[in-house]
């Protein structure tokens, strides 16, 4: 697989988060775009094609968990990794009860976050 080929979307409504994740990414060669929110999401997809979705349960319009319905009727093959900062047992019953690849917890760190976008590559 190539890198343009290895195309990340992160949607997270904090700037900060976003960056810093997506220029971790990018030093990883992964091709990345950002959004804040589920609007910015639905266009990117619709636009082009991203492998992997990283995206936050906290989102402006919408819970990120009640949002992935909705992108995976877009793109029913994009693998989505939800991220949250901090977890409960009641927020993680209702993202797993969702069609997503992984469950991020922020406080985790960058290599168990690598490690979930490589599988979702099928690497």
């Amino acid at each position: 697989m190539t890198d343009k080929e290895k195309r990340v979307l992160i949607v997270d409504p904090d700037i900060t988060e976003r960056t810093v994740m997506a220029a971790f990414l990018k030093g990883e060669n992964f091709n990345v775009e950002t959004g804040r929110g589920l609007k910015d999401a639905v266009k990117k997809i619709r636009e082009g094609y991203f492998n992997c979705l990283i995206m936050d349960v906290d989102l402006p319009e919408i819970k990120g968990y009640e949002a992935v319905s909705i992108l995976k009727s877009i793109d029913p093959k994009i693998k989505i990794i939800m991220t949250a900062k901090k977890n409960t047992k009641m927020l993680e019953a209702k993202v797993r009860e969702q069609d997503i690849f992984f469950y991020f917890i922020k406080s985790f760190g960058k290599e168990e976050l690598k490690l979930a976008i490589n599988n979702a590559f099928g690497k």
